[in-house]
């Protein structure tokens, strides 16, 4: 192997090695329980009504929730007219192809963008994404959930109740990592993301940071309706 490569130690000596991260990895569960039962007590703000456009039109925030009393909204970062749109956001909610799981919790998960709606149902088809996609073109939503034309990418979330909306939490950047398998697998292995701002020791495969992800291209190629 021409990277560095972890020692090579006897069983007795990689247990306690495991045994000793283990506890930090236990702490750190139990930092993350107290962080959403925190999180679960946060007030909220009420909401105006804001109307959005889905694929069959026009349709109120409120309606956005079908029926549910608490929505997530992924505000995926566009560009009117381009080709293809922030890899990091394509790649990231091409993993969320079963939602279904969220019924049981009287929860839905979308994707809003401030986009056109038919350029936004469009480039879905392209990378095969099987979310379901609503545009804040004609409205101050995306601004208002601090997602503006040209910023970036947040997720936030939202409890109804009857048709007032409540904002209830928000978070970028790499908040949104919790919502993801991706870097948790990733995370896993010996080498981690390889990525040049992570504490690896030396010799470790190292790139440019993001160089690993699957952009759209990808994405396409991969899920896309023309992938088959």
């Amino acid at each position: 192997m021409t990277a560095g490569t972890p020692p090579v130690v006897d069983q007795q000596t990689w247990r306690a090695a495991l045994d000793d991260l283990r506890r930090r990895e236990k702490a750190a569960t139990r930092e993350l329980d107290a962080i959403a039962a925190a999180r679960r007590r946060l007030p909220m703000v009420e909401l105006p009504e804001y109307t959005l456009i889905g694929a069959d039109g026009p349709v109120r925030l409120a309606d956005v929730f079908a029926g549910r009393s608490q929505l997530i909204t992924y505000h995926h970062m566009w560009t009117d007219g381009a080709e293809w749109h922030c890899g990091g956001c394509t790649g990231f909610t091409s993993q969320f192809t079963r939602l279904d799981f969220l019924d049981n919790y009287d929860a839905r998960f979308v994707i809003v963008t401030n986009g056109p709606i038919a350029e936004a149902l469009a480039y879905r088809d392209k990378v095969g994404n099987r979310m379901d996609w609503y545009s804040s073109s004609e409205s101050s939503f995306g601004a208002d959930m601090d997602a503006a034309p040209g910023e970036h990418f947040a997720v936030n979330v939202f409890l109804r109740d009857g048709d007032t909306v409540y904002r209830t939490w928000h978070t970028n950047g790499r908040g949104t990592e919790q919502l993801s398998h991706t870097f948790a697998l990733i995370d896993l292995l010996p080498y981690g993301r390889q990525e040049e701002w992570q504490d690896s020791p030396p010799g470790w495969p190292s790139g440019p940071a993001y160089s690993g992800w699957l952009d759209g291209p990808d994405i396409a190629r991969l899920y896309g309706k023309d992938s088959q």
